[in-house]
């Protein structure tokens, strides 16, 4: 039986989607082709179109995750999923840096919403933005203070000579170590 346009109830569509993930074993189109079919009984479109975007974005066809990734912002992904909206502008921004939509990509990463299950990613994902850009002392700036915070000792250290990759000292056009 087809079970295409029956929608799953939430927590058995979410087990399906994991175990897809899951399997290494799957080359790249026939994960696509099986997403497909459970984006399609997904229980909200935003979800659906979400992990087809992922599907799509993982297989090397990032023009088709574009669209996925637009087609959940706008179907709501962020009012009934917070965790995954914040994966979506990671991956969606990833995306239109590799579709050469640079300025596109920092714009929605510096706009990123926040939540624990992207962690500092949206700053890691902006450092690679900004160098495509051409702007590596912002780059390396943004990712020296995504990871400030977690280094044992030397914050005031690392967070004046980030702030000098781009803020340099009254006078001086660099900074010696």
């Amino acid at each position: 039986m087809d079970n295409r346009g029956m929608h799953l109830d939430a927590s058995k569509w979410e087990a399906e989607v994991a175990t897809l993930w899951g399997d290494e074993e799957l080359d790249d189109q026939e994960r696509l082709e099986r997403m497909r079919s459970l984006a399609d009984r997904a229980p909200h479109p935003a979800l659906g179109a979400f992990e087809l975007g992922g599907a799509f974005d993982s297989s090397g066809h990032e023009a088709e995750a574009d669209v996925q990734y637009a087609a959940a912002t706008r179907a709501g992904l962020a009012e009934i999923d917070p965790a995954r909206a914040a994966q979506l502008a990671i991956q969606h921004a990833s995306t239109l840096r590799n579709l050469g939509r640079v300025d596109e990509a920092i714009a929605m990463l510096r706009d990123a919403p926040r939540h624990p299950a992207a962690g500092d990613a949206p700053a890691v994902f902006l450092a690679l933005a900004l160098h495509s850009a051409g702007r590596s002392a912002e780059a390396l700036r943004v990712a020296l203070e995504a990871i400030e915070p977690g280094l044992p000792r030397y914050h005031r250290s690392v967070r004046a000579y980030a702030a000098a990759l781009t803020d340099p000292p009254e006078g001086s056009g660099r900074l010696d170590a």
